[in-house]
């Protein structure tokens, strides 16, 4: 079953902030990730702990892309790509722990 990923307005101004070499990575490996079984815990893609923002973490390099799955509707909400400082997420220039 193949999953459509849905980009937030929010998600789209965090990928536009990116270089376009950046950009062009963190959305391949979206596509390449969150297609297929988005809820199957990897290397790079786990589950976070409960929090107001996202329930799933894709790590690509410096830069984590948030999201939520929808099941029943199979699709990947993409939230937020921030980029992890310690264990703090700078999303849109503002710090958060999640």
């Amino acid at each position: 079953m193949k999953y459509t990923v849905e980009l937030s307005p929010a998600a789209e101004c965090h990928l536009d902030d990116l270089s376009a070499h950046d950009r062009k990575i963190v959305l391949t490996e979206i596509d390449k990730q969150l297609t297929h079984q988005p809820t199957t815990p990897t290397r790079n893609r786990k589950l976070l702990r409960a929090n107001p923002l996202a329930a799933w973490e894709l790590r690509v390099g410096q830069y984590r892309v948030l999201y939520n799955v929808i099941k029943d509707q199979v699709i990947v909400a993409i939230v937020a790509v921030a980029v992890k400082k310690g264990n703090k997420f700078i999303i849109g220039g503002e710090e958060h722990v999640l």
